[in-house]
């Protein structure tokens, strides 16, 4: 059997002719490579597309019998995965060949490091939100909802969530967390820290992860000088008000479970209405374009 330096877990539902261009572009990496599918029932003949295409026997597709969502899809096949690292990659990202290598390169200088992302770039060039960012305590995102980043842009209490509102950094830097579109972990940490947390569906579990081996010791880190691009949200623009429920149920079940006891009971009270009344509004909104346009 072959050595593979990483295995890569990515989770398709619906990806289309992306999952394909994802893949091939996984394969044309300078490191021994594993790819591990695990597809959630897809319906868009993705997977036919990618078998058609792709005829490597670095690929493995799991075939799930129903969208088991994000978290248990990648568990699912994490045990399968024989790589000294594992690269866990959204369907709509492309990496170029030395990606992973680079990437590789820079955990291993830290053995602290259990985790790694890179700069994420939509496709407009532009750098995506959630490469880099601060984990979203109530108290944060009570300053984001109130807009107080804007009105004290220097005061250390009034942070954005979002560190891609600030210049890129000149060289690797420690941040609380990275975006699930690309997430390099070493394996011992992974056996440290454990699985994602299968309560959520889709969307913070990223989060919940970079929490998680925060508190287990392990570092993030962020490689500015390593970028990739993500189509953001080509793989689920057809169910958005689906996605956006999933997404608030996500946060409310992270701030319960990172935060309850250490805040007021009636700030988090304050805390889990906003989130709610922010996807009515969000949903009303795509209710309203789908009625009118």
């Amino acid at each position: 059997m072959d050595k593979v330096i990483c295995s890569v877990v990515v989770v398709n539902f619906n990806g289309g002719k992306l999952l394909t261009e994802c893949v091939d572009s996984v394969l044309k990496s300078n490191v021994p490579v594993q790819v591990l599918v695990s597809d959630n029932n897809s319906s868009d003949g993705s997977i036919n597309l990618l078998n058609s295409q792709v005829l490597e026997s670095r690929l493995q597709v799991v075939m799930n019998d129903r969208n088991l969502g994000f978290a248990q899809g990648v568990n699912n096949v994490v045990p399968l995965a024989r790589g000294e690292f594992i690269l866990f990659l959204n369907p709509d990202c492309v990496i170029q060949p030395d990606i992973i290598k680079e990437m590789i390169g820079k955990i291993e200088k830290r053995s602290d490091v259990g985790m790694a992302g890179c700069l994420i770039l939509n496709l407009d060039g532009s750098e995506q939100a959630g490469c880099r960012r601060r984990v979203p305590t109530p108290w944060r995102t009570m300053v984001r909802v109130l807009h107080l980043p804007s009105l004290f842009p220097k005061h250390p209490r009034f942070q954005d969530i979002a560190l891609s509102k600030e210049p890129l950094p000149n060289g690797d830097i420690e941040v609380e967390a990275i975006s699930g579109a690309f997430m390099l972990v070493r394996r011992e940490a992974l056996e440290d820290v454990g699985l994602l947390d299968e309560h959520y569906f889709l969307h913070c579990e990223d989060l919940d992860w970079c929490m998680r081996f925060r508190k287990r010791g392990w570092k993030i880190l962020f490689v500015p000088d390593v970028e990739i691009s993500h189509a953001k949200g080509e793989c689920s623009h057809s169910r958005p008000v689906r996605v956006e429920w999933h997404k608030h149920k996500g946060m409310i079940r992270f701030y319960r479970k990172f935060f309850r006891h250490q805040y007021p009971l009636p700030l988090m009270l304050l805390v889990m209405i906003t989130v709610w009344m922010r996807f009515t509004a969000i949903a009303v909104h795509h209710s309203f374009r789908r009625v009118f346009f």
